[in-house]
């Protein structure tokens, strides 16, 4: 079997930044198995397989090395950017058929603008086992962390400033514990999201960073998924005064990446999270099996 694929850096403008997400074009007949050797070959955290779809224009399968996701923000930049460099779709609306449900996109050339699904707001974990996850002190934490989803659910966690958000650092025994207290076992709550309040550069107004557990990498560069459900918390618990803003993510991997990012609707009604960025296709082959 032969299956076209293109290698993208999402949330980038240029080649060797954001988060790179290998997609592969008419696969997602694809068995599960295959799926995730593949993401292991690549050694990325994320690739998508995509395929037909009855209730939207395209259908795209999400997978770490692990196990498959029903959504991830990145890999839903790197496959429209991947099929428009492709010519398999033109600039205006998309539909994509995920495991999260209908997703709208919009395309403009290399601009992806995606509409992730209206939030919805979990626990709040212990705030002193949410801050062992990184290896930091409770008070590092400004404001009590949510479980937040707009596809796939992360903990929400806003530390005090970029320094502290540096020094984290992942501690397996305690996201160990972090997951026994929340009753899962890493398939229904993902990593601690990290973010501050300010920006890498002057131009962002948060910057975030996402430590991950074995097999994934130990650090995504841009996570998509989880800048929207990040947004959805900020404007719901108050921590931000504008419903848009400008997230980043990725800089202390020599990999940076922007998205634009807005909240729809008010405080205690959100019905969805815009996140946009840019893509670069970075290669082009035929993956043999």
């Amino acid at each position: 079997m032969k299956f076209e694929v293109d290698w993208v850096d999402a949330f980038t403008d240029r080649a060797f930044g954001g988060n790179g997400c290998a997609v592969v074009h008419d696969a997602a007949a694809l068995d599960d198995l295959t799926c995730m050797a593949f993401v292991r070959e690549t050694s990325l955290v994320e690739c998508t397989f995509t395929g037909p779809s009855d209730v939207a224009d395209i259908r795209v399968r999400y997978f770490l090395a692990s196990r498959e996701i029903p959504f991830a923000g990145h890999p839903t930049v790197a496959t429209v950017a991947a099929l428009r460099h492709r010519g398999l779709i033109a600039d205006g609306p998309l539909t994509l058929d995920t495991g999260a449900g209908i997703v709208s996109v919009e395309v403009s050339g290399t601009s992806v603008r995606m509409t992730q699904v209206a939030p919805t707001f979990g626990v709040r974990p212990d705030p002193v086992l949410v801050a062992a996850v990184g290896g930091l002190r409770v008070d590092d934490i400004i404001h009590p962390p949510r479980v937040t989803s707009t596809g796939l659910p992360f903990t929400i966690a806003v530390l005090r400033d970029k320094a502290t958000l540096d020094r984290a650092s992942f501690d397996m025994d305690a996201f160990r514990a972090y997951l026994d207290a929340l009753g899962v076992h890493g398939t229904d709550v993902m990593e601690p999201f990290w973010c501050t309040l300010d920006g890498a550069t002057e131009a962002g107004d948060t910057f975030a960073r996402l430590l991950m557990a074995p097999p994934s990498p130990a650090e995504d560069p841009f996570t998509g998924s989880a800048t929207g459900a990040m947004a959805a918390y900020l404007w719901s618990e108050g921590l931000i005064d504008t419903p848009t803003f400008v997230a980043e993510q990725g800089h202390g991997l020599g990999r940076p990446g922007q998205a634009r990012v807005e909240v729809l609707g008010p405080r205690d009604a959100i019905t969805g999270v815009v996140v946009e960025g840019q893509a670069h296709v970075l290669m082009s082959g035929t993956l043999h099996l």
